[in-house]
């Protein structure tokens, strides 16, 4: 596998053994409580190449390749959510971390989604960044169908057109740094083509594991505060049915999760990290500073460590512990 070289000087790499994986990650390091940051589908750790070091200053930023993506193992299995989540808990047991605030944007979302329902102790904050919640109506589909829409996207062609197709979709916010971090993601074959490193069986996996366990089951198991960030629709584009189901989505995420609250960023793409990264960053500093003050006392005392905290985390400061959206929203 002919992959881009990712280095980047702000961030070590390094390597864990999670189980049968070995599994790479980003350490911004960075003083303050610690942040884990997951990336979407077919994508990598670098999507937050342009977020991370806005946030190193008061935080200790990691971000993993996950299962099958970037530079991990690629596994054959385990694209569940239950083993997505232990994977996550299991770098924090390597990196010896009782607690962490974890974000995640798109597919990731409901990665960290599932580490924070199915390991409460281990998550004092969630962030899910233009993830984690419905996109479409109804919910009868077969599995027929959504495997019939859960194709892989189109990277086909040599790198140069590779680069050259999203060069001109990204053409607003295309620089130097935005294509080396887009080959993290791919790689080129013998033929000289550009694949996924994502393999497409991989992709099939979690497409299942997304129908049959639809992040909105997880809603009622979220106790930590949380911030749902969605990426605001461009004018043009806010009365178009897309966008109004998500906005339905968004609102319906909002109501299910207790202590949740809505920060759109308005007027940007899904990839948020490359158009608006300052923006990102400052949505999760103001939501961290508001969590950050339980939170050192959550991770020095909490049942991750075997001693009783005095209280769980409350919601952040300001916060009343009811969903609301803030009046930036993208219409």
């Amino acid at each position: 596998m002919n992959a881009m070289p990712a280095s980047n000087p702000a961030a070590s790499e390094n390597w864990a053994s999670i189980g049968e994986l070995r599994v790479r990650y980003l350490d911004w390091g960075g003083d303050g409580v610690p942040v884990m940051l997951l990336h979407g589908l077919a994508s990598s750790a670098h999507w937050y190449d342009l977020v991370a070091p806005q946030l190193r200053d008061q935080y200790r930023i990691i971000a993993p390749d996950q299962r099958g993506h970037g530079q991990t193992t690629q596994a054959n299995s385990g694209y569940d959510w239950g083993t997505l989540a232990r994977d996550i808990v299991g770098l924090m047991d390597h990196l010896d971390i009782p607690s962490v605030a974890v974000f995640g944007h798109s597919w990731g979302a409901s990665v960290a989604l599932n580490v924070a329902a199915r390991f409460p102790d281990r998550v004092f904050a969630l962030g899910l960044i233009d993830g984690g919640v419905p996109r479409r109506s109804g919910t009868n589909s077969t599995w027929e169908e959504v495997k019939a829409r859960a194709t892989p996207r189109d990277v086909s062609g040599t790198r140069q057109e590779f680069l050259e197709r999203l060069r001109t979709q990204l053409s607003f916010c295309w620089n130097d740094q935005v294509e080396r971090i887009v080959q993290t993601m791919v790689y080129e074959d013998a033929k000289g083509q550009i694949q996924d490193i994502l393999r497409p069986e991989n992709h099939i996996q979690v497409m299942r594991a997304m129908w049959e366990e639809p992040a909105s089951d997880f809603y009622p198991l979220i106790s930590c505060p949380t911030i749902i960030i969605p990426a605001g629709p461009t004018p043009e584009r806010a009365s178009s049915e897309r966008a109004k189901l998500k906005q339905q989505g968004v609102e319906a995420a909002a109501k299910s999760i207790v202590n949740s609250r809505v920060r759109w960023i308005p007027e940007t793409i899904h990839d948020i990290g490359y158009h608006k990264p300052e923006e990102l960053a400052q949505v999760i500093r103001e939501f961290l500073a508001g969590c950050c003050d339980s939170a050192v006392t959550w991770i020095n005392c909490g049942p991750a460590r075997g001693i009783s905290c005095p209280e769980r985390l409350g919601p952040p400061a300001g916060g009343t512990g009811k969903s609301h959206q803030s009046s930036d929203r993208g219409d």
